[in-house]
């Protein structure tokens, strides 16, 4: 395997941002408005009693997001591509069939959260903004080359300190949250065992598996290794610098994940709203309980955390499209290029718009969407761990043992949170 080098930046600090990509633009894509929504139910039915779950999920999720970097940086080849060396292609094609529904009513509820954001900040009627985010999104993502969409999705993730300082702003009681920061409280009931499973659904979740091994392989040809050849192994250096990328930006997505329970446990839990119907609602009832600004910053974060999670759902969807079926596929590729890739994420957008206008409940849609992939991970992770095993496919570069056991233990628990919520 030859060595892969690129200048190393002399200071730490420039080295530190230089290394931050795929990773981070993936966990920060984690708080989607699906998963604001996942948050704020959980915080505003069970209170504080699920903030322990930010810091389990952290190690879990930042050791499945590596294996699936790791996938992609030595195999040359997607998620999709590589495990169509591993499993029938039948199995594959339900898989991807499964990620574009999911992940097309998950765009569905993104865009009726955002329009409803925005109908609260401007008052104009929501469902222009579904057709104007939809379209925009959808026309910017084929327009744009990679490099461009990487690092307006960067700036992007700022967006997500907005929920941060909301957590702030409605001064909590932080005796008690420490309390419930450190000491799990175990599932008793259905409703809490649905919403662990939502919450793992939420953060450990199949579209961020295919978008970050796809992002790698991007970023690999943007530095012009354009043949699966020239992209296969990796040097120790890229796996440490993404170990520091991923590891950040699971973090990120980790530590707003725990604000958003946060405000809306002291918020609406406390005052008894817990019954929260859509995204307008949450915002709505944040304004008499925590004022203008918990409310302004809430809705606009609403925004900005869509604008960059549509884009990664329906590109997701198309790459594993792409790699079941052997299509030409790449956001560095022009539409007449690659044109079945980007039909497929054209089509994921156009079926998120019409979801719209079927009325369907967005929050609803976002919460069982949360649900289902968590059903649904855990049988990906499983085929995640015979790729990652496979020391041919891997280029001699296997997943560690200590990846591997917490992967495993990533799949067991997802199992095991799935039954339980059916058990109770």
């Amino acid at each position: 395997m030859s060595e892969k080098k690129k200048p190393r930046p002399k200071n730490i600090v420039r080295r530190f941002f230089s290394v931050l990509g795929p990773g981070l633009i993936t966990g920060a894509a984690d708080d989607d408005p699906s998963g604001v929504a996942t948050y704020t139910i959980a915080g505003a039915q069970l209170g504080t009693s699920l903030l322990w779950t930010a810091f389990l999920t952290w190690p879990l999720m930042g050791c499945v997001q590596f294996m699936c970097a790791r996938i992609g940086m030595v195999t040359g080849r997607g998620l999709g591509g590589a495990l169509r060396q591993k499993i029938p292609r039948w199995l594959l094609i339900i898989a991807a069939i499964a990620l574009f529904a999911a992940n097309s009513v998950n765009v569905g509820a993104d865009l009726s959260g955002m329009a409803d954001a925005a109908e609260m900040l401007t008052g104009f009627n929501s469902h222009w903004f579904v057709v104007i985010f939809g379209v925009g999104i959808a026309y910017w993502t084929v327009r744009c080359r990679y490099y461009q969409i990487a690092m307006i999705l960067k700036w992007l993730a700022l967006c997500l300190f907005a929920y941060v300082i909301t957590a702030f702003v409605v001064r909590p009681d932080w005796s008690t949250i420490v309390h419930d920061t450190f000491v799990p409280t175990w599932p008793k009931d259905h409703d809490t065992w649905q919403n662990l499973v939502a919450i793992f659904g939420t953060t450990i979740s199949p579209y961020l598996f295919f978008w970050q091994s796809s992002q790698e392989v991007e970023l690999e040809k943007a530095m012009g290794r354009r043949m699966i050849v020239q992209r296969e192994g990796a040097s120790s250096r890229e796996i440490v610098d993404r170990k520091l990328d991923v590891g950040t930006g699971t973090f990120f997505s980790n530590f707003v994940m725990y604000f958003i329970i946060l405000a809306a446990a002291v918020t609406l839990h406390t005052h008894g709203v817990t019954k929260i119907e859509t995204s307008k609602q949450a915002a709505e009832a944040l304004r008499p309980l925590a004022g203008s600004l918990a409310y302004f910053l809430y809705t606009a974060g609403l925004i900005g955390v869509g604008l960059l999670a549509v884009p990664t759902l329906t590109g997701s969807a198309a790459y594993a499209f792409a790699e079941t079926f052997k299509w030409k596929e790449g956001l560095d590729k022009s539409f007449k290029g690659a044109r079945p890739f980007y039909t497929v994420l054209i089509f994921s957008t156009l079926v998120g718009i019409a979801m719209d206008f079927l009325h369907i409940n967005p929050v609803k849609a976002l919460f069982w969407t949360a649900v289902i992939n968590g059903l649904l991970a855990p049988f990906l992770l499983v085929g995640i761990l015979f790729v990652a095993c496979d020391r041919k496919l891997m280029q001699d570069q296997p997943s560690s043992m200590l990846s591997r056991v917490v992967v495993v233990i990533t799949t067991i628990a997802m199992f095991a949170a799935a039954i339980g919520m059916f058990v109770l």
